[in-house]
């Protein structure tokens, strides 16, 4: 269940009137120039012209967009075991940066996250540490390695939200079907990372042109679309929820597609997410080595960047996370063989989602952000609260968590604007449009910009009080 208390010090605690807001939540259907007014970590009213004489801050929103604050369900904090990548606080304040008042965190951490003592202080460094709410996604195999099945059970009542070998894949279709049992017993999800190991042995990259040219062993979509087909079988043998992880080609969007048209809307859900790299680059992206657009799954062709878009537009594809994974600066100064897969995203995610989706006329802002508040926060079951709202919408009585965007800000991608840290994007450079320019998490203002332009100024230290009991 998602906290319900607020953040520690040394934020601001006082009532807060966000005035003149286009106020948008994808929940209800909401979508007006109104004021919220913020009390006790909770929202006590949505209007227009509500009393400011209460508030002890008033948030001038006029042309700024009020969203419930963002989630990502798929983030890599590193900690515990990589801290030389990012920290829980670290990766936190990169969230509050990119707008996002929640993430959830990935198991291939060492120790993995795979019982629940790990789980246990996974948690214990978010509330001492975050800045932002942070839920874990335990491990479905002790290790991650495929041979074992945690706990499920106990490893739910420890705090786990999803179950994910995230990183690697289940590639036993047997231990497959008794995870997808437990899980679905247990009334969570299972994520899956969708990579038949079988076919990419040695592959560091899409398979094709590129791949060639640079004498670099390919990674064909089929390693991925494979997974996909065999775990749509189990999932409906096991009445199990399924989610499909960082979703790369054209064919996964058209078995995606298919699995849930065939399931239809009271069928046991199958879900997928795209993330930020996967709607603009291609493995063209690569060329001349370039280690900041290595990925797992690899950037592949246009014609696959095409069908996840047009996934995302169509409702075949109903999350949009970053799959977050820094990497120290010397990790991927290392030769393209070996120099670790991912890319950095919560910094920049809204903005390239924005320019993809909203500003070429494909989505409007409520369809988008629809995929990244009220959908993560039902997949890993964030949206309901003790005997109220929950997380991923804006509702009076529910958590004033809520995320301000200047849509047509605009501002440069630059190493001394990534709050995280770890700097391994192919964005940067970039200029880029729509931005987070405040964020606030459980009635406190967490992140602001005076200025779009600007890094941001972070004002709560931590997240101890917020986070018991996430």
């Amino acid at each position: 269940m998602p906290s319900e208390s607020t953040p520690a010090e040394p934020g601001p605690t006082g009532p807060i009137l966000i005035a003149g807001a286009r106020v948008i939540d994808p929940a209800s259907g909401h979508d007006r120039i109104a004021d919220i007014a913020i009390r006790d970590g909770r929202i006590a009213g949505i209007g227009p012209d509500l009393d400011r004489t209460d508030a002890d801050r008033v948030i001038d929103a006029a042309g700024l967009i009020a969203s419930p604050g963002l989630i990502d369900p798929h983030v890599h904090l590193r900690e515990p075991g990589a801290e030389h990548k990012e920290t829980i606080a670290t990766g936190t304040r990169a969230a509050l940066s990119g707008g996002f008042t929640t993430v959830c965190c990935m198991p291939n951490t060492g120790p993995c996250m795979d019982s629940p003592e790990v789980l246990g202080f996974v948690r214990q460094k978010a509330h001492e540490t975050g800045r932002c709410r942070v839920f874990p996604v335990a491990a479905a195999t002790v290790g991650r390695r495929g041979e074992q099945m945690v706990e499920i059970e106990l490893c739910r009542r420890a705090g786990a939200v999803a179950f994910s070998d995230d990183g690697d894949v289940v590639q036993s279709a047997g231990m497959m079907k008794s995870i997808m049992t437990a899980v679905a017993h247990a009334g969570s999800v299972f994520m899956q990372h969708c990579q038949d190991t079988t076919l990419t042995q040695g592959s560091v990259m899409h398979a094709g042109s590129v791949a060639t040219r640079l004498g670099l062993t390919g990674w064909p979509r089929e390693a991925e679309e494979i997974i996909i087909e065999r775990d749509a079988r189990l999932s409906r043998a096991t009445g199990c929820r399924y989610h499909v992880q960082h979703l790369s080609s054209g064919g996964s969007v058209e078995i995606v597609r298919r699995e849930r048209s065939e399931r239809g809307p009271n069928g046991v859900p199958f879900t997928a997410e795209a993330s930020p790299h996967h709607l603009t680059l291609t493995h063209e992206a690569c060329d001349g080595f370039n280690t900041a657009a290595k990925m797992n799954p690899p950037l592949r062709e246009q014609a696959d960047v095409d069908a996840v878009i047009e996934g995302v537009v169509d409702g075949t594809i109903t999350i949009l996370a970053t799959d977050h994974a820094p990497h120290a600066p010397e990790e991927k100064a290392a030769p393209f063989d070996d120099a670790p897969f991912g890319i950095i995203g919560l910094e920049t995610a809204l903005s390239i989602y924005a320019e993809v989706l909203v500003h070429s006329g494909r989505m409007d802002w409520p369809a988008m952000l629809a995929l990244m508040t009220v959908n993560p926060a039902r997949l890993c079951g964030l949206d309901a609260g003790s005997g109220g709202p929950g997380l991923g919408s804006l509702a009076v009585g529910g958590p004033a968590d809520v995320t301000l965007i200047d849509p047509d800000a605009a501002w440069t991608v630059t190493t001394d604007q990534l709050a995280g840290k770890s700097v391994n994007t192919p964005y940067l450079g970039r200029t880029a449009r729509s931005r987070a320019v405040a964020s606030i998490v459980g009635g406190r203002l967490a992140m602001r910009r005076e200025n779009p332009a600007d890094a941001g100024e972070f004002l709560v230290g931590n997240a101890e009080a917020m986070n018991a009991g996430s």
